[in-house]
């Protein structure tokens, strides 16, 4: 695939453009030497150069087409003026007289193309409809989609998705761009071999951000006060979830901080990116986590002294729920009221609410059975087995004998079975012996790798001396 990047998605003031296509590049190149040539032959008593630049900005939609782009490079170069001077001699005059020529050259070019006009993708619209609209047949819509590699990709449009329109005095589509989302787009351009295309990509601008929280209420209060999106909440929760109950541990004046990143494209923000390094403490015991990325470009999150911060299973397998009821050999059944074990933890919460799996396994039974209701049993490596009853449904592209991975949805909360009200009956069992899932002592997973210590430890005192900083920042500023 064919990528256009542009790093930070904006004009680097002090390096100018970034990329254009080769062979423009080449005339202008050209272009602005000719020009430099005729003023540094001039006496320099008697020159004053005038430039009108005009601004280059390009932004998330890429609305000029790389040709529109070079125009306005030429154009800048082509304004650069020399005041009359006596002296000027005829070899400076064909090469100023050839670089308006090339100027006015390009931007003939640039005018044949036609105008552009944009349209948005709405609900119920298709390519057919869109192409329509724009005053395009249908012999058109079937040239541009046999694009090789990206016209697949036009039927793919989503409502709020645009596509942008070039046509010319003949009517014919000359240029058209795809835009995807703010950093990505595909730009199509009509050539004697048919239609051609290639990948834009925008980098967008990422800054480190930092943000703190002390929970009264509940974790999503205090994480939407701290500025936290859902999204991001959710992150911080599965860093820890391995340490943490989020359904039973967290108390009142329990605290988090982190450092993450922020997306921005022309100076506004897209959203949010990776949390680089974040603390949470419950009950006053302190947790931290650091994001590192080793040799071979594989990112995944360790404490401080490079223990994976993912276990070999999930404490719990739904996120913020409560538990109600839990492991109880002696337990007085809810429905049948007499006394019968209750070996698994059962956690209330919404019908619908997904359900992971808490390691990475097979699928060793999925269906129904009469008292667990829709249930899935789940095969783990050291003789572990997983169960998950009472659901809504399970996950039908799941079926037995299928591998599924740690956090993969393999149903949804219900009541089906002997149950009284929506919730996750959850069984952990080694060697076919029933365990407590909420003491039961969970293998880690694997640490950082003995080549990577050296390098990880160095990115982690960084990390934690950030966090530190910020948050001793942030403590004096409340305390005045």
């Amino acid at each position: 695939m064919k990528k256009l990047s542009f790093k930070n998605a904006m004009r680097d003031r002090s390096t100018g453009i970034k990329k254009f296509p080769k062979r423009h590049l080449l005339v202008v190149t050209g272009v602005a030497a000719a020009v430099m040539t005729v003023i540094g032959l001039l006496p320099s008593s008697q020159v004053e150069a005038k430039r009108s630049e005009m601004e280059l900005v390009i932004d998330g939609h890429q609305t000029a087409s790389p040709k529109e782009e070079l125009k306005a490079v030429a154009v800048t170069v082509a304004v650069a003026t020399v005041p009359s001077v006596a002296k000027e001699t005829e070899e400076q005059k064909i090469i100023r007289e050839q670089a308006k020529q090339e100027a006015a050259r390009i931007a003939a070019e640039d005018a044949a193309l036609g105008s552009w006009q944009t349209l948005t993708v709405k609900s119920g619209n298709n390519l057919s409809t869109l192409f329509d609209n724009a005053g395009l047949s249908a012999r058109v819509v079937y040239n541009i989609a046999k694009t090789p590699e990206f016209g697949k990709k036009l039927t793919d449009i989503r409502p709020g998705q645009t596509l942008k329109f070039r046509v010319n005095a003949e009517g014919t589509l000359t240029q058209m761009r795809y835009v995807q989302d703010r950093l990505n787009s595909i730009f199509f351009e009509n050539t004697d071999k048919g239609y051609t295309a290639q990948k834009i990509t925008l980098t967008p601008e990422v800054r480190v951000a930092y943000t703190h929280g002390t929970i009264k209420n509940s974790l999503f209060l205090a994480s939407q006060k701290a500025g936290m999106t859902q999204k991001m909440t959710m992150e911080l929760a599965g860093l820890f979830g391995w340490d943490v109950d989020f359904a039973l541990d967290i108390r009142e004046g329990d605290s988090f901080n982190l450092i993450y990143e922020e997306k921005y494209l022309d100076g506004e923000k897209l959203g949010n990116g990776n949390i680089l390094a974040a603390s949470f403490t419950n009950r006053g015991e302190t947790f931290k986590a650091i994001r590192y990325t080793d040799k071979g470009g594989d990112s995944d999150y360790y404490s401080p002294d490079g223990k994976s911060m993912k276990k070999a299973f999930l404490r719990t397998p739904v996120d913020f729920t409560r538990i109600s009821s839990k492991f109880n050999p002696n337990r007085l059944h809810p429905i049948f009221k007499t006394k019968r074990p209750h070996r698994a933890v059962d956690y209330a919460a919404k019908r619908g609410t997904p359900i992971k799996a808490a390691g990475d396994g097979r699928i060793k039974f999925i269906g129904r059975k009469k008292g667990y209701g829709n249930v899935v049993y789940i095969q783990h490596p050291n003789n572990v087995v997983t169960l998950y009853a009472h659901q809504s449904r399970v996950n039908k592209k799941l079926k037995k004998g299928y591998r599924v991975k740690q956090g993969q949805i393999i149903g949804y909360v219900g009541s089906t079975g002997w149950a009284t009200g929506p919730h996750l009956h959850y069984e952990f069992r080694v060697n076919g012996v029933h365990r407590n899932p909420i003491t039961v002592k969970l293998p880690d997973a694997a640490p950082i790798a003995k080549s990577e210590r050296v390098n990880f430890k160095a990115h982690a005192n960084k990390a934690l001396a950030q966090l530190e900083q910020h948050n001793g920042t942030m403590l004096a500023s409340n305390e005045q």
